[in-house]
């Protein structure tokens, strides 16, 4: 293959990637470069994943076309390769000085030549974009290397790779492979773009220590039902966690490179003395304070009652909940869900008072012996913006913060959108043993706050040291550390001595709650070397690179604390480093050449958090997605004068149910012993005509929306259908509302022309195996507090949920799973998978498919989500907005429910006995179950269970 020769002319692209955030839309170009090859190969070798995104295009049209390449990758991915082939002749990238690269860069700006760049898509990644002209039948090939240290958060690694192809591809194909000495004790798969068709084009296949997950679509496959768009849009996720035990941690030794991993499991809990300092100045008004409040509750709930506590809120003036801290018992918890409930927001921010106050908390209780020996003391502030009150400089507030807690304490910062700056709450958090974190504005800040919490809920040893034989190694990362917590792990990597001994040992020194610990480890170095040598997937001197980015990554932390005379030599340091291992960095920039001729150059700039201030773009969630639930069904302006015209078809024969209606009334008797599955087949009315309604919108479509209507017309065209309905039916609807407890003003009249409501969705509708009757709707009139739906414990699963019956709808469902122990919260917002204190939100009517030992997870794009196992019951949620809009159960496989079955509505799945037809009503009966007795009436619901807009069915209404 043919390389750029140094004489040939080129022009100069410059890749830079440096410290900008760019709001930037991606819109797929219809033209005829076609990608004919697509392939993403990631190595995870002992946590430090190398990936390799490769597309092949070809320039079907007989002009020339500009084709772009575009790769979303993590942001704490460093790029360590790009290059073009274009015509067998290879353009590669060069990483440089980033001095040296704007030359060049200022260069092509001068020529008035446009910039690509990578920029911030979301969260987590960062987007890389360049383009190139391409000659009519010319090919090329485009090819991205990027490598990161995969970090343990809440017990598990996490890889992401984003596919966006926005184009049926002939050959796609991901490969991802993971190699853990240490073993791999769990693997999870999420997406966010597999349906069922696309499940079989995923493979997973392990054994104890490896693991390869294949995705290979063909092209029917990728295509969109109905059209020739790719539904191939979205990221795919590996999550995994290693087998660990009580000990020093796993080293691990390839190409004369060690690695030292430390999360020893079964330590206990260091108890902690935490302080939340909360801004509650005028620009936290609205949503941001009601998140903050609603994070705050739930935090405080999982306060251990070995912890203290105190609240500060603070805008102009620092207030302090309490004089001391209290002990996190039942009643002082109880007290401070109150005070945060009460929280408003409003005037300036001085959090200079705040930080001291904190501080000074924690010093006096300190000086007064209050706090417990051995437990941790932290400091969490949560704000907004700038300072504005009090003293405003930043650089004076953490030289004073600073002073204040000389080391004695931890302080974690929180910044609550782009209007605060960031570099200044990471350099406050940093100079304080802590770190910072960016909460973003959507509608999961809540969860955000609480998944941070759970990071820094249990302390489990503080002042950890590592040690190593002087004569064995050399060049080692940072080796001490003032804290670390469960559910994460430190790292350590360095070099072995050329004349290093045969046996390395080291020692992990640290203080738990009332003693200190020493943990040993001794390893061959022969042995250990031997372990990736077997693997054909593991790339060649991958430690030696991990053991380079670690270090990297730890010198530019370092710079932000260093000061000018110390900044100069760990920029130096890491400048180096990262030319030579060809790392892209904030440091350096990548400079692409381009074939002769080009008009344009791409630079792509790296961005970095603290430069995100003031960007207010749309954030393009990668794994989780928080947004309020959308795409309900429309309403018209004015829908109440066509309301006034409107009724439905009663007496339709559906499918058998049978509705039960939850009520305060208790039995009405007991039933006869031995109950039976008969169920009565009422009669069912047919009427001669039949009109289904779905709502306004619906009965006015398609001709009263065709062209703009007087409000006279509209009126002519709706009484013309209405005219259709038989006054009977009006009547029995009539009837129907009465009975259900619709509030009618009795004192007047009933107007023949006052139509009932549309049907209505009943909120549960169960699944009746065996019996005559073999759907069960459920309409829920009256509840107190957290209901417990269904329980099983053979099959290890309960479904509780609040009804709100002025609402008549779920505020919320839980569905709670004991293998896996795993917790799936649904509510209109969204919802909520919380598995080892980590949560992952989802908007509703967004694809997932995530596969997890043991349950897997779908989610449809109308909003179906289904928990389901090979030997359990599968348990479905739906937001229906048709009528009766609301929170939906169903249950699916319900014979696999066990005998040991209960619960408001697995009492159903006990047995149940029919009584006789009512003598002067035959469409009631009463149905006895466990012995109660309830009263069932025929009417008329909507089965929502295929999705909106639902089908009309007659069943059998029962209150409980």
């Amino acid at each position: 293959m043919k390389t750029s020769a140094p004489g040939r002319t080129c022009s100069i692209a410059t890749v830079l990637l440096s410290l900008l955030a760019v709001l930037h839309t991606s819109t797929p170009q219809k033209n005829d470069i076609d990608i004919y090859s697509l392939t993403v190969d990631s190595r995870v070798s002992s946590r430090f994943a190398h990936t390799v995104v490769t597309s092949r295009v070809v320039n079907k049209a007989n002009v020339v076309q500009e084709a772009t390449f575009q790769v979303e990758l993590p942001k704490r991915a460093f790029i360590t390769n790009f290059s073009m082939i274009i015509d067998g002749v290879t353009y590669p990238g060069n990483i440089k000085e980033k001095a040296a690269a704007q030359e060049q860069y200022s260069t092509a700006v001068a020529r008035g030549e446009s910039a690509g760049l990578i920029k911030a898509t979301g969260r987590k990644m960062e987007q890389f974009q360049v383009s190139v002209n391409v000659a009519p039948s010319a090919k090329v090939t485009f090819e991205l290397v990027y490598e990161e240290l995969l970090k343990r958060h809440l017990e598990v690694y996490e890889l992401l790779l984003k596919i966006q192809p926005q184009q049926l591809v002939k050959h796609l194909q991901m490969d991802i492979h993971i190699f853990e000495p240490q073993g791999i004790s769990f693997l999870e798969t999420e997406s966010t773009f597999m349906t069922n068709e696309l499940a079989d084009a995923l493979t997973i296949s392990r054994n104890k220590t490896k693991a390869h997950i294949r995705f290979k679509p063909t092209l029917s496959q990728q295509k969109s039902p109905g059209q020739e768009d790719t539904v191939l849009n979205g990221n795919f996720i590996i999550r995994y966690d290693v087998n660990r035990t009580l000990s020093g941690g796993s080293i691990q030794i390839e190409n004369g490179y060690f690695v030292h991993y430390f999360a020893p499991e079964g330590l206990p809990t260091i108890p902690k003395n935490v302080i939340f300092v909360i801004d509650k100045s005028g620009s936290m008004l609205g949503r941001k304070i009601q998140q903050t409040r609603e994070a705050l509750i739930k935090i405080l709930d999982d306060l251990s009652p070995r912890d203290q506590f105190n609240l500060i809120s603070f805008s102009g003036d620092a207030t302090q909940w309490k004089p001391l801290l209290v002990p996190a018992s039942a009643e002082d918890v109880n007290q401070a869900r109150r005070y945060v409930a009460g929280i408003q927001a409003q005037g300036g921010t001085n959090i200079n008072d705040a930080m001291l106050m904190a501080v000074q908390l924690l010093s006096n209780a300190n000086r007064q012996e209050l706090l417990p020996a051995g437990s941790v003391s932290l400091i969490i502030l949560l704000t907004d913006g700038d300072p504005t009150v009090g003293e405003t400089n930043p650089a004076r507030i953490q030289k004073n913060v600073q002073e204040a807690i000389a080391g004695q304490y931890s302080l974690f910062c929180l910044g609550f959108g782009f209007d605060v700056s960031y570099a200044f709450l990471e350099k406050l958090a940093l100079d304080n043993g802590g770190l910072a974190r960016r909460i973003y504005e959507d509608s999961d800040s809540a969860l955000q706050l609480q998944d941070f919490y759970q990071e820094v809920a249990n302390p489990l040893l503080t002042a950890v040291t590592f040690e190593y034989p002087s004569n064995a190694v050399e060049e080692v990362s940072q080796d001490n550390f003032r804290l670390l917590f469960k559910g994460s792990e430190i790292v350590v990597a360095g070099k072995l001595q050329d004349q290093s001994p045969d046996v390395l040992s080291a020692k992990v020194r640290g203080h738990l709650h009332m003693q200190n610990i020493t943990f040993q480890t001794e390893i061959r170095v022969a042995e250990k070397e031997e372990e990736f040598q077997s693997p054909k997937y593991i790339f060649h001197s991958f430690m030696e690179r991990l053991w380079a980015y670690l270090t990297i990554q730890q010198l530019l932390e370092k710079m932000i604390l260093a000061s000018d005379a110390e900044k100069q030599a760990l920029e130096t340091r890491a400048l180096n480093l990262s030319l030579q291992y060809s790392f892209v960095t904030p440091l350096t920039s990548m400079v692409v050449t381009k074939p002769e001729g080009e008009e344009r150059s791409e630079v792509a700039e790296k961005p970095v958090e603290t430069e995100n201030k003031h960007k207010h773009f749309h954030l393009g969630l990668p794994l989780s997605r928080f947004h309020t639930m959308g795409d309900r069904r429309s309403r018209l302006t004015g829908s109440s004068y066509a309301d006034s015209f409107l009724t439905e078809r009663s007496g339709y024969r559906g499918p058998n149910c049978v509705c039960v209606n939850f009520s305060k009334a208790g039995p009405s008797g007991k039933a006869p012993g031995n109950p039976g599955r008969i169920g009565p087949q009422g009669p069912v009315h047919s009427p001669s005509h039949r009109l289904t309604y779905h709502g306004v919108r619906d009965l006015l479509l398609p001709d009263m929306l065709l062209a703009p209507s007087t409000p006279d017309e509209v009126d002519l065209r709706i009484k013309a259908r209405v005219s259709a309905i038989p006054s009977d039916t009006m009547t029995q609807r009539h009837q129907e509302r009465k009975h259900s407890g619709s509030s009618e003003d009795t004192s007047q009249p009933a107007k023949t022309d006052s139509p009932p409501a549309p049907i209505q969705a009943p909120p549960v509708i169960l699944t009746l195996p065996g019996q005559s009757v073999n759907h069960l709707c459920v309409d829920i009139k009256h509840s107190q507090g957290p209901m417990n739906l269904l329980s099983d414990p053979d099959q290890g699963v309960e479904v509780t949920g609040q009804y709100e019956t002025e609402k008549a709808q779920f505020s919320w469902i839980e569905v709670t799973f004991k293998n896996p122990q795993l917790q799936v919260r649904a509510s209109p917002e969204h919802v909520v998978v919380t598995r080892n204190r980590r949560n992952s939100a989802y908007k509703w009517k967004e694809t997932l498919f995530s596969v997890t030992p043991g349950l897997n997870m779908t989610m449809d794009k109308a909003g179906l989500l289904l928990l389901s196992s090979p030997d359990k019951v599968t348990i479905g949620l739906l937001p229906w907005d048709g009528p009766g809009e609301g929170l939906r159960l169903l249950l699916r496989d319900t014979d696999r429910f066990s005998s040991h079955v209960g619960g408001t509505l697995g009492q159903f799945y006990q047995g149940v006995l029919w009584g006789p037809p009512a003598a002067a009503d035959d469409s009631r009966r009463t149905l006895s179950v466990q012995g109660r007795d309830y009263s069932a009436t025929r009417l008329l619901k909507l089965d929502y269970q295929e999705g909106s807009p639902g089908t009309e069915i007659s069943c059998w209404s029962v209150e409980l």
